[in-house]
């Protein structure tokens, strides 16, 4: 990088969020323009910038800065500048001009360490002199910290959230303790706060450090599902993190549980250890799921009546499994409905509906995300919304819950839901955040009804919500088994059964709508790949080329999600002069790219407009999974507008674009809950664990017409064979146990 030295001049641009910035810095007597990310410039300022020039478009010649240090004023005409540029309040240039020619190279060490000594400058009385003082003495701190931070490698942006978080007192936290910054600030892992530390020169096995390794590696495990680890697995997975003995890890382990960080619970010799927030999270949501599991009042003649009304009226007749969930529901606070594809969920659902608004009920339709609340209302012909949106998701701190930072729900125990009826769908995608949330916002005796498949790939976050609340045995389940007529003609509905019993699935490509092209290299698999996803599937289902989607196992790999996004996005959105593009450290994005969203934001913001561009609607929070265009690329004001698949348009800063990554091609994981036209699906390689009949089972789900599998027939088949699933440490199931029987022992 060059280094380019010398003042501000004057701020352009500022973005008070963000901190971009666009000045004029004056090096040698050159004016420059600079533009980067600057929280804690002003003009006046010495500088020291590291960057790189580059050409902008309408502009010219600007100076990219990447890093930059302040840097004290050395000589009377930059202390000058300094004071006279508006800095202090109540110094304006004349004054700062008196100031410096009474006190000369010595100015700003008068105002720190004398500034009674201000008043034999003329116009200035003993307040005045206070008040520039008590602002000197507040950037000269600013500026210490920041000065200190910086020979730590701490950048100026993370370097002013600290201050902003503990002033002056953040360099005696990161002398003593800088493990602090990893459990206290958002943002500043376990990672970054140990090489801080090792900088600072903290010991490895200090118990600081320790302490810390032990919950980061708690939270890690969140991020895998679980929901605690046994001891044994914490302690192990912590010393290979450490480079230490596991031995090391039983004192600091149980000096988590005496702050309270942790819980330990004894089972089977090995005990759980639990980050204490999900421990209590679990048991409260058994304690809430417990409440509200209770008998309604009502006659089952009259349930029976009503149904073979609806029957009469939609000409649609419901099988004994079907007629007994719909006359469950309708009985108890909380009931499940799970069966596969063409089992007749929907129908069931419909008919659930149609009962409960003859009893002139409330009802509300609801999923995890943005895809499967339009499916749901695609399929039931009612509004459906995401439950983030039910429960008026808002963008508020909650400090206190690392697990949850930046979520807060209007809709909650002391402002429930005012509903009669509850519907989910895609209940495999709820983790236990987003049940708890929903839960405490239901009011005993509002019937609350669970659908989702079991045998899909659990939820993205902790938990297995679904699968522990039917193994508990507690609450009323229907499975549905059958296979209706119209679905039986579908051979990814018929194959995706067989591969979910273990039956053998048939590879003749004699279907309409489920074919296995076998390839056996990654380079051919791709070429057969761009093919079908721009020549042959776009007309065969009657979509466009971005609508048929590809879905891989694997992140990495020559058929990983990375390597085939960069190929697909040069294929189906090559480079041109009309569309502005934005680099970024995960990869590039250009005007006409198919995005995901690939964590929870409820902070950003939305807006849906008309055809004039005028908003309509406005919100808050884009969600894991979401998937849009790119719109617009502003490189002056540094912002990318997508525009999501329900018309609601968000303008990311470039800062934000890690929370977006191209969706060409996506991981199956990252596919649930959403449906597509027609999906491609690479089989070649992979790890046992991950290449398993669950994941196949996903994958051939989300084609609603065509699905097209390209690969190796032997990986096809031990996938189908491979029933070993990753086991999540969850304990819901036992908690909702716990409760029974102390409810039967009381």
């Amino acid at each position: 990088m060059e280094i380019l030295e010398g003042y501000v001049e004057h701020i352009i641009f500022r973005n008070e969020d963000n901190g971009y910035t666009v000045l004029e810095a004056v090096s040698d007597g050159e004016e420059i323009t600079c533009v980067g990310s600057f929280r804690f410039i002003n003009e006046g300022e010495t500088v020291e910038f590291r960057g790189s020039y580059v050409e902008h478009a309408a502009y010219g010649r600007q100076f990219r800065v990447a890093e930059y240090e302040l840097k004290a004023p050395e000589d009377a005409q930059s202390i000058e500048r300094y004071l006279g540029s508006g800095n202090i309040k109540g110094v304006g240039k004349a004054l700062a001009a008196r100031i410096v020619r009474h006190f000369g190279g010595d100015t700003l060490r008068i105002m720190e360490e004398e500034p009674e000594r201000l008043t034999e400058v003329k116009g200035i009385s003993e307040r005045i002199a206070r008040e520039i003082s008590a602002q000197m003495e507040e950037k000269a701190d600013l500026r210490n910290v920041m000065l200190f931070l910086q020979q730590y490698g701490i950048s100026v942006a993370l370097g002013a959230r600290l201050y902003k978080r503990y002033g002056n007192s953040v360099c005696g936290i990161l002398k003593e303790n800088p493990y602090r910054l990893a459990d206290e600030v958002q943002g500043i892992g376990f990672k970054m706060a140990d090489e801080i530390a090792g900088r600072i020169g903290i010991r490895t096995d200090s118990d600081y450090r320790i302490r810390s390794g032990l919950f980061y590696t708690l939270t890690q495990a969140a991020a895998e599902g679980h929901m605690y680890l046994p001891r044994s697995v914490l302690t192990a997975r912590a010393a290979s993190l450490l480079g230490l003995e596991p031995e090391r890890m039983d004192k600091c382990l149980m000096d988590l549980a005496m702050e309270r960080r942790v819980v330990i619970k004894e089972q089977d010799g090995d005990p759980a250890v639990y980050a204490r927030q999900y421990y209590h999270i679990e048991l409260d949501t058994a304690r809430l799921l417990r409440e509200l599991n209770i008998a309604e009042p009502g006659t089952d003649d009259s349930v029976a009546l009503s149904i073979r009304a609806i029957e009469k009226e939609t000409g649609i007749v419901l099988d004994g499994l079907q007629r007994k969930a719909v006359e469950t529901a309708s009985g108890r606070g909380i009931f499940i409905l799970t069966g596969g594809p063409g089992t007749g969920k929907t129908t069931t659902i419909n008919t659930m509906i149609r009962l409960f608004m003859r009893e002139g009920l409330h009802i509300a339709l609801a999923a995890p995300t943005g895809r499967a609340a339009k499916r749901m209302t695609e399929t039931t012909g009612y509004e459906a919304q995401t439950i983030h949106r039910l429960l008026e998701v808002n963008g508020g701190v909650e400090e206190n819950d690392p697990s949850r930072i930046g979520v807060h729900f209007e809709r909650n125990a002391q402002n429930p839901l005012e509903y009669d009826v509850i519907i989910i769908d895609e209940m495999s995608m709820v983790d236990i955040f987003l049940m708890h949330s929903l839960l405490e916002a239901v009011t005993v005796g509002t019937r609350l009804i669970l659908a989702g498949d079991v045998n899909q790939l659990p939820s993205v976050g902790p938990g297995q919500v679904l699968k522990d609340m039917i193994g508990s045995g507690v609450f009323s389940v229907v499975k549905l088994t059958r296979i209706f007529r119209q679905a039986a003609e579908s051979d990814i509905i018929v194959n995706a059964h067989k591969i979910n019993g273990g039956e053998p699935v048939s590879l003749d490509n004699k279907s309409r709508d489920f074919f296995f092209l076998k390839r056996y290299d990654a380079d051919t698999v791709i070429r057969v790949m761009l093919t079908l996803v721009t020549k042959k599937l776009p007309k065969y289902v009657g979509a466009g080329t971005l609508d048929i989607q590809v879905l891989t196992p694997m992140r990495k790999g020559l058929l990983g999600v990375e390597r085939l996004n960069e190929i697909l996005q040069m294929v189906l959105n090559p480079p041109s002069p009309e569309k502005r593009e934005r680099e970024t450290a995960a990869g590039l994005f250009r005007e006409g790219d198919k995005v995901m969203q690939i964590k929870n934001d409820y902070q950003l913001e939305w807006e849906i407009r008309d055809r004039y561009g005028i908003p309509v609607d406005r919100g808050t929070g884009v969600f894991n999974g979401d998937i849009g265009m790119v719109k617009e690329i502003n490189t002056a004001a540094e912002l990318l507008t997508v525009e999501y698949d329900d018309k609601r348009c968000v303008e990311y800063s470039f800062k934000q674009l890690e929370e977006l990554e191209l969706a060409y091609a996506v991981t199956i994981h990252k596919s649930q809950g959403s449906e597509y036209p027609a999906v491609v699906i690479p089989l070649l390689t992979g790890p046992r664990m991950l290449m398993n009949r669950n994941l196949l089972y996903t994958a051939v789900t989300r084609a609603r017409k065509c699905v097209t599998l390209v690969g190796s027939e032997e990986v096809f088949n031990a996938m189908a064979a491979n029933r070993t699933e990753q086991n999540r440490y969850t304990s819901l199931q036992q908690r909702i146990g716990e409760l029974e029987g102390q409810e039967r022992n009381a």
